[in-house]
């Protein structure tokens, strides 16, 4: 096995091994989804969302939680843990490169969002009928150029925290950001209309999965807004990134 692989490897197993990484990175949006659909109105057709039931109105919600939780709190925290401890300096000093341990990072990572996401869809659909994304080729375009960017600015976090306390405070106010804006604290429709058109262009971009899982074309300017956010985010991450 390569000195990648056998990175991958490690880093998942600790990823699964950490209680909170487990249970809020892969689990939590689906418990969410889950518990909503619980409540019998919340399963109920309703005017304010075009006829549609709020749990399939807010299932792309749950997807920007899963792909935020993991992107914007772990990745983060874990990478400026890692250079806090000593971890990355020492590894520069053996054949194998710390940019191998941060590209294991992000395999292991983006895996387990992707794992989240597919999680929240398919419990969606088997406990409420929750209907699968009904323009599949924009909703991958959308998701892949969302998690995109929601990674980038992770790294981009772990490139400027000195340390985790400080990378948790800075990931902490993107994520709840995220959150707002994504429809998570609050349902889009109850946000005032200036806030909801905001958030169209703030990553992973929650109205271009909405608009693909409801059987529409995402608008092309929020995916050329999650583009070049994860282009601009991760080059300057790379450029300023600190190995100690």
């Amino acid at each position: 096995m390569s000195a990648l692989g056998k990175l991958i490897q490690i880093e998942s197993r600790l990823f699964l091994r950490d209680p909170m990484s487990f249970t809020v990175g892969l689990l939590l949006p689906t418990v969410v989804l889950l518990g909503l659909g619980a409540v019998p109105m919340l399963r109920e057709p309703s005017e304010d969302m075009g006829g549609q039931r709020f749990i399939d109105y807010f299932a792309p919600s749950t997807i920007v939680m899963a792909v935020g939780v993991i992107g914007l709190t772990n990745l983060p925290a874990v990478l400026a843990a890692y250079r806090e401890q000593g971890v990355l300096r020492r590894m520069r000093t053996t054949p194998v490169h710390p940019v191998k341990l941060l590209l294991a990072q992000l395999v292991v990572n983006i895996g387990a969002a992707l794992a989240s996401a597919l999680l929240v869809v398919v419990a969606g659909k088997l406990v409420f009928d929750v209907p699968l994304p009904q323009h599949p080729l924009g909703f991958a375009i959308a998701f892949v150029l969302g998690i995109t960017a929601v990674f980038a600015l992770g790294m981009l976090v772990a490139a400027v925290a000195p340390t985790a306390r400080s990378a948790s405070g800075l990931s902490t106010v993107l994520f709840m950001t995220a959150m707002f804006f994504g429809g998570v604290y609050l349902p889009r429709f109850m946000l005032p209309d200036a806030v909801a058109r905001a958030g169209d262009f703030v990553p992973p971009g929650v109205q271009s999965l909405l608009d693909a899982w409801t059987g529409t074309a995402p608008a092309v300017a929020p995916l050329l807004v999650m583009a070049a956010t994860a282009v601009v985010a991760g080059a300057v991450a790379a450029r300023i990134f600190k190995w100690e």
